[in-house]
C-alpha cells in the first residue's frame, strides 16, 4: 500500500540528507531531533527527547512510516513503537542484536520492518546477491567497503565521518561468515588481505555487521561468504594495539571519544566498494566484480560527503520502492532480496550508477 507521511528521527548529516531526498521525492516529511540543525530545511521539524517512549509514540501517531538515523542503541525502542503503531520501520543499523530483535517483531507486524538499509549492511548486500544470481553454483561472495579520507594523515590514515559507536562495535563484535559451507563466528580485525581500487592500495579485514542477514539467506547456497572493512595499510594493526594491548575494548565509550578527538570528520572523503562473486556458469568458472569509488557530490544545492550521500541514498531508494509497491509492505525486508537493477532505476538509487562515482 502506498504511503507518503514519514518521520525521520535523527538529523545529523545522514538523517538531514535522507529527509531532504525524501522531501524531494514527494514524501511529506517530519524531521525530529533533540537539537535541531542550524539553518532552514525544506521540511517541517520538531525538537523532542527521542529517548522518551511516550513522546515517540505521539510522534508516530501521525505518520505511516519512520526512518531511524539514530545511534543503534535507540533503535529497539523505536522499532517497538513502530510495531505498536502498525507503521513501516526503516533504519541504518549494523548491530546484530538490534536486527535479531526486529526480525522477531516482524512476525506480527502490520507494516514492513526494514533495518540495515544503509551502505553496509544494505547496498553491498544488494550488489553481492545480484552478482551471485547468474551462477549455476556460487562458491563465494566477498564484500568490502571502506569510508575513508581522500587525503589521509598520520599512521591510522582515518577520519571518523561515521558514528564512533558504530565503528567501535564493528571493530570489537564477532563477525558472521560462511566458510566451506559452514556458518560460523570469527574474530574482528583478522583475515587481513590487500585490495586495490583505482590503483589505491588498501587493506581489508573482518568487521561485524556488514553482512546483515545474508548468512541466513545464503547458507546451503554459497560455500563462502564474508564481509570486510577496507582501510589504508597499517590501520588494522594499530587498532588491534589500541583495543587489545591498551585494553580499550573494555571502555568502548571512551575509546570512541579518544578516536574521534584524534581523527575528526573531513569533507573530502571517499567510499570504496569492492564486491566480487565467483561460481560456475554453463560449466565454466567465472568471477564477477562491482568496484566503485564514490566521492562527494552536489545534492539539493549543497555538497554532500561520500559517506553521507551513499548511506542516505541507499535507504531512500529502498523507501521509494516500498512506496511504489515494488517491495513487500509487511513482514521483514532482507536487503539481499532487493533487485539491483530495480534499485538503480529509482530516482535516488540512480546516484549509485557509474556516473555518480566522480569528484565534485
Amino acid at each position: 500500500m502506498s504511503f507518503t507521511k514519514i518521520a525521520v528521527l535523527g538529523l545529523g548529516k545522514v538523517g538531514r540528507l535522507a529527509a531532504t531526498l525524501l522531501h524531494e521525492g514527494g514524501f511529506e516529511v517530519t524531521g525530529v531531533d533533540a537539537h535541531l540543525p542550524i539553518g532552514e530545511l525544506p521540511f517541517k521539524c520538531h525538537s523532542a527527547d527521542i529517548s522518551d517512549p511516550a513522546i515517540i509514540g505521539e510522534l508516530l501517531s501521525g505518520v505511516e512510516a519512520v526512518l531511524s538515523c539514530l545511534p543503534y542503541h535507540l533503535n529497539i525502542a523505536l522499532a517497538r513503537a513502530a510495531h505498536t503503531a502498525g507503521i513501516h520501520y526503516f533504519d541504518l543499523t549494523e548491530d546484530v542484536t538490534t536486527t535479531n530483535f526486529i526480525i522477531e517483531l516482524s512476525k506480527t507486524a502490520r507494516g514492513l520492518m526494514a533495518p540495515q538499509c544503509g551502505l553496509a549492511p544494505g547496498f553491498v548486500g544488494i550488489v553481492g546477491s545480484s552478482l551471485a544470481d547468474g551462477f549455476d553454483r556460487c562458491r563465494s561472495i566477498r564484500m568490502r567497503v571502506g569510508a575513508l579520507p581522500q587525503h589521509p594523515t598520520g599512521l591510522l590514515g582515518y577520519a571518523f565521518n561515521w558514528s564512533p559507536e558504530g565503528v567501535v562495535n564493528e571493530y570489537l563484535n564477532d563477525c558472521e561468515v560462511i566458510e566451506g559451507g559452514v556458518r560460523k563466528l570469527v574474530s574482528p580485525m583478522e583475515w587481513l588481505e590487500t585490495i586495490y581500487v583505482e590503483g589505491v592500495k588498501l587493506e581489508a579485514f573482518t568487521t561485524s555487521g556488514g553482512l546483515g542477514t545474508m548468512c541466513d539467506t545464503f547458507l546451503g547456497k554459497v560455500e563462502n561468504l564474508d564481509y570486510k572493512t577496507m582501510r589504508y595499510p597499517g590501520h588494522m594493526d594499530l587498532m588491534n594495539f589500541f583495543f587489545h594491548e591498551l585494553l580499550m575494548r573494555d571502555k568502548r565509550k571512551l575509546a570512541g571519544e579518544i578516536l574521534t578527538d584524534a581523527k575528526p570528520p573531513v569533507d573530502d572523503d571517499v567510499v570504496y566498494v569492492h564486491v566480487a562473486a565467483e561460481g560456475t556458469e554453463r560449466g565454466s568458472l567465472r568471477r564477477k566484480e562491482f568496484v566503485r569509488a564514490y566521492y562527494p557530490i552536489e545534492i539539493a544545492g549543497a555538497r554532500r560527503t561520500a559517506i553521507a550521500w551513499t548511506t542516505s541514498a541507499s535507504v531512500v531508494a529502498t523507501i521509494e520502492m516500498v512506496r511504489d509497491g515494488l517491495l513487500p509492505s509487511t513482514g521483514f525486508l532482507h536487503q539481499e532480496h532487493i533487485p539491483l537493477d530495480m534499485f538503480l532505476k529509482t530516482p535516488t538509487g540512480s546516484l549509485f550508477d557509474t556516473g555518480a562515482a566522480r569528484r565534485a
